[in-house]
């Protein structure tokens, strides 16, 4: 058995990791998880990743977790153009900044503005307060200034001149700072671009969840966006 890619492209983790193996013409089985059906909460998934949660890889016996990670080696195994994950130290070293510190920073505020903004009251018909959602984008805010000061400046790129993994992490998480953006998209090419993003640009028309789905996803929800 080939390379198998577990994923939901709802996932902003899931999408990084699509963008990457397809734009570099990686051979993958593509497995569908859909996180809307729970389908990460089942027995059979909790073999590939007890931990029940996307992106997951399996490569022959070997199975890896974390959208990094997964990330990282691809990069490695595969022949794929240096600037995705320079061999040079210090620029290699601004790709990994990054990537420590968009964990607990955009990672986690564009999570919760997604939920805040959209999903809570479109798929789980939960009500949020005017107030809890001015907090998580003023939030929001707060950390897309710190991305345009401190990583992006006047670069074309977040870690310099070219693409990395840096800013495919970063783009499939949120559409902001829109020069930026036009370029990641041209290199990426238009029509992946478009085609791995389908879903969430979408989220708006997805169907209220099923009340037992509800109840199973609740509670991973809730300890997801704290």
């Amino acid at each position: 058995m080939g390379l198998e890619l577990y994923l939901d492209l709802l996932s902003q983790p899931c999408r990084a990791v699509y963008i990457f193996a397809k734009k570099n013409g990686i051979p993958f089985e593509l497995r569908t998880v859909e996180l809307l059906k729970g389908q990460h909460l089942s027995n059979a998934f909790a073999q590939v990743n007890p931990l029940k949660k996307v992106p997951a890889l399996k490569d022959g016996d070997f199975i890896l977790t974390e959208s990094v990670a997964i990330l990282l080696y691809l990069t490695r195994k595969y022949k794929v153009p240096d600037h995705w994950y320079p061999q040079d130290l210090q620029a290699r070293a601004r790709v990994d900044e990054y990537l420590a510190w968009q964990h607990t920073t955009l990672r986690r505020n564009c999570l919760r503005a997604l939920w805040h903004k959209a999903m809570f009251s479109v798929f789980l018909g939960e009500p949020v307060s005017p107030e809890m959602l001015a907090a998580t984008l003023a939030e929001l805010d707060v950390t897309l200034k710190i991305l345009e000061d401190k990583f992006l400046q006047k670069n074309a790129f977040l870690s310099g001149p070219y693409i990395s993994l840096a800013d495919l992490v970063a783009i499939t998480e949120l559409m902001h700072l829109a020069a930026w953006r036009q370029r990641v998209e041209a290199a990426v090419g238009k029509i992946l671009f478009q085609e791995a993003h389908e879903t969430i640009l979408n989220v708006k028309n997805f169907p209220p969840a099923d009340p037992v789905i509800k109840q199973k996803l609740m509670p991973g929800i809730l300890a997801m966006i704290q």
